[in-house]
């Protein structure tokens, strides 16, 4: 979007159709002057351009198309502190939309230009009046259709999520600057903060974004298709297990390991909620460019995944058994909602089917036979539903924005805490703290694309 902000634009703020009063807005570096050749106070006193406080003004609009004045209050902000975060004025006047019309050609013939949808709210953004998670506030305010939905708006407006984010923030700026003068002084040997204060203060952020991530899953927007990634082992029964849940033979199933090479993805309903089912390449070490490939889609697939169905073979012989428990622990530390199942029930033996009744698993299937089957389907179904129904902050269209930045940032900070934990260094602290930093500066704004901006404020419309 590629706008000239010293512009002078102005539009009708208010609702279309008729009404008892409409508002008429504008903004930009000249809109004081553009005023004064309107409209004419009521009352004699101090010039318009003489005003430095915010002031309301009874008076009348002289406009180009009409005889007679227009009677309207006008409420000016002269300096930089309004809305916009440079002089602004809003006209209030009797809501004919042929009047309000001939109020707004009459300004934009004295210079002003149409407001492009959004702009208001974008100036307010790019002067830093609002952040860009009140922006998209200000469009749920609009948008809201229900009470709920506009006091998850008017929450957000409100700095309620800003706050906890820039607290968040300016928490990992203290400690970041904490370990780079450690950094400095490294050949002194002076600590300034101890490996597990630093754990102590960054477990306090995490938590913070584990809510917040928590409750950005819970608003996903109309239409979402949430994902339920199947992860394990080679040979863990996951391409039988995705074949049986969307009732068709897609995935190829083969006793040799490896015969996943890329990830499959079918459509599944849980229940009455529709997900996207997708299988993935068993976790092995990569012999291969394409092997290599293979677990880098799969990497991808459990980024952005609301559940992730970790499949540990029945049959699994100990050594397997430790690396199974190592990755799936690998797994759950990344803040994945990780559900584990133990698959192939029908190729155990009966002494092995007693252990496995004793097993911490809870949830024992046979893709085959059909065993326990509903019950996956009813325990998938039970997480999606317990998402959806914690009380959220976050308006929807902010969530599917920030769901992804919001996990990274947790991904960052828990290699923090990795770091520290195990004394890699506060170089590599420091380096994924900075990581954290990126992801929290993009939620909030300070980090931005055009592509973004236009996706946002497109959306709004004229005059808002």
């Amino acid at each position: 979007m590629s706008l000239d902000f010293q512009d002078t634009i102005a539009a009708i703020a208010s609702p279309p159709g008729p009404a008892e009063r409409g508002i008429i807005r504008i903004s930009g570096v000249a809109a004081v002057a553009s005023v004064a050749d309107v409209f004419h106070p009521t009352c004699e006193g101090v010039a318009l351009a003489e005003h430095r406080r915010p002031i309301r003004i009874d008076g009348c609009l002289h406009l180009t198309s009409l005889r007679v004045p227009l009677p309207a209050s006008l409420m000016l902000w002269p300096t930089d502190r309004s809305y916009t975060g440079q002089p602004m004025a809003e006209f209030h006047t009797i809501g004919s939309p042929a009047l309000l019309d001939a109020v707004l050609e009459t300004f934009f013939q004295h210079g002003a230009r149409p407001a492009n949808r959004g702009e208001f709210t974008m100036r307010a953004f790019m002067a830093g009046r609002i952040d860009l998670l009140q922006a998209e506030a200000v469009l749920g305010v609009i948008d809201a259709a229900d009470h709920e939905e506009l006091q998850t708006a008017l929450t957000q407006l409100g700095g309620g999520i800003t706050s906890k984010l820039a607290g968040v923030r300016s928490r990992i700026l203290a400690l970041l600057g904490d370990l780079e003068a450690g950094l400095d002084f490294v050949e002194e040997d002076i600590e300034f903060i101890t490996q597990q204060q630093i754990c102590d203060r960054l477990t306090q952020c995490l938590s913070t974004l584990v809510s917040l991530a928590s409750e950005s899953d819970a608003r996903l927007p109309s239409g979402y298709r949430r994902r339920v990634v199947l992860a394990g082992l080679p040979n863990a029964g996951k391409s039988t297990l995705f074949n049986r849940l969307i009732g068709a033979t897609k995935a190829i199933v083969s006793p040799v390991a490896g015969t996943t090479r890329d990830y499959l993805s079918g459509v599944v309903h849980f229940a009455d909620v529709e997900a996207e089912l997708i299988d993935t390449a068993g976790w092995e070490t990569a012999s291969d460019l394409i092997m290599e490939r293979a677990q880098g889609l799969r990497a991808e697939q459990l980024d952005v995944s609301d559940v992730v169905l970790w499949c540990t073979a029945a049959n699994l012989t100990d050594d397997f058994a430790i690396q199974n428990a190592e990755l799936k622990r690998r797994l759950e530390s990344t803040g994945s909602d990780v559900v584990e199942i133990l698959t192939q029930a029908d190729l155990v033996s009966d002494e092995r089917a007693s252990e496995i009744s004793a097993s911490p698993i809870s949830l024992t299937i046979s893709a085959e036979t059909g065993e326990g089957m509903a019950e996956l389907v009813e325990t998938i179904a039970g997480h999606f539903t317990a998402a959806s129904s914690s009380r959220s902050e976050l308006l929807a269209s902010t969530s599917a924005r920030c769901r992804d930045s919001l996990k990274k940032s947790r991904t960052a900070i828990e290699a923090a805490i990795h770091s520290a934990e195990n004394r890699l260094g506060d170089e590599v602290t420091a380096f994924e703290l900075r990581d954290a930093l990126h992801e929290i500066g993009a939620i909030l704004g300070e980090v931005y694309t055009d592509d973004i901006l236009d996706h946002i404020f497109s959306n709004f419309c004229i005059g808002k």
